[in-house]
């Protein structure tokens, strides 16, 4: 249906461009005077912008075709909980490999790209040339979108903490110069993948008990705050009398 709607716009489009009549011998010289005025410009603009359109619409069309003909997968949206997909961690590492993600997302659109990419190594330490960033990244780009969502950067640290990581490779430099410890809470000390989902599963009580202290921390700050603002109008009362 969609295949069917974006074809009959890019015939459509390219009717007009047919259709459209050639300018006579005497008017190519009139034309070409008018074009170089403010109202050629605009012409010129609104011509590029359709150019741009129909090779967007082109791009959407093709997909779709590759799609259909089973060359490429429809992107899905998921929901993704990072607490819940990778129990293996504790709240309080997520939480850190979430700051260090969004410290080098310097576009801030969510996602990690070759150049800030090639940021975070430099600033670690352990710069890479062009071809090892291609490959770190695509180690762990599971859409295929040349870029890393939060949810890729956190399989770096769950393939290096169960020891799916090549020693040498860029992504183990990149987990073991950040300062985030996954060894203490994570996987790494097991001595293998089925003993790494027996840490995981345990963990679940150890995450509940994490929330809970988070609220009993909010809570007491709470109180403190109570307090502070009762002794500000006892103090502010005495001044007042």
């Amino acid at each position: 249906m969609a295949t069917d709607e974006l074809a009959q716009k890019l015939q459509r489009r390219l009717l007009l461009e047919e259709s459209s009549p050639e300018p006579a011998p005497g008017e190519e010289k009139a034309a070409a005077g008018w074009a170089s005025g403010p109202a050629g410009q605009e012409e010129e603009g609104r011509s590029s912008m359709l150019a741009s359109a129909d090779s967007e619409l082109g791009a959407k069309l093709s997909r779709r075709q590759d799609i259909n003909e089973g060359m490429a997968q429809p992107r899905q949206a998921k929901v993704f909980n990072p607490y819940t997909e990778f129990k293996e961690f504790s709240r309080r590492q997520i939480k850190d490999m979430e700051q260090m993600f969004r410290l080098y997302d310097s576009g801030k659109d969510g996602y990690i790209d070759l150049m800030e990419l090639k940021l975070m190594m430099e600033k670690l330490g352990a710069p890479q040339t062009h071809l090892g960033l291609k490959n770190m990244i695509k180690e762990v780009d599971e859409d295929f979108d040349g870029k890393l969502s939060f949810r890729e950067f956190l399989l770096i640290f769950h393939k290096a903490a169960a020891g799916e990581l090549e020693e040498d490779s860029g992504l183990m430099t990149l987990a073991k110069l950040s300062e985030i410890d996954v060894s203490t809470e994570g996987v790494k000390g097991a001595k293998n993948f089925f003993e790494a989902k027996v840490q995981a599963l345990s963990s679940a009580s150890k995450f509940e008990a994490e929330i809970k202290a988070e609220q009993d921390e909010r809570k007491r700050e709470e109180e403190e705050k109570k307090h502070r603002r009762a002794a500000f109008r006892e103090l502010k009362s005495a001044f007042s009398q």
